[in-house]
């Protein structure tokens, strides 16, 4: 069973990344960060599944299920007219979670 609080459906090639930084410019919550000769996946478990980072990667180093995580729960409250301790979010929604 897939359990958002230690897992992600976030994947990265570091042997496809040409170290654009994009990835690190565009994540709201610094999933990357830039390295020597690839990006650093430096905190996964902070990736709220929004997308930005593969739509943005030229090389297509990046993969993630968007719509699965913490931006799908932000955007469904928001369309509902809910606040996001209503809407099921798996990082929990409480102070201090990505939500």
């Amino acid at each position: 069973m897939f359990n958002s609080y230690t897992e992600t459906t976030l994947q990265y090639d570091a042997d496809l990344c040409i170290n654009c930084d994009l990835c690190s410019i565009v994540c709201p919550h610094s999933v990357f960060a830039r390295g020597e000769k690839a990006a650093i996946l430096a905190n996964p478990l902070d990736c709220m599944e929004c997308g930005a980072c593969m739509l943005n990667c030229p090389v297509r180093a990046i993969y993630v299920d968007a719509g699965v995580g913490c931006a799908s729960a932000m955007i469904q409250a928001a369309l509902r007219g809910k606040k996001m301790d209503e809407a099921t979010c798996g990082c929990g929604g409480g102070q201090g979670d990505c939500c």
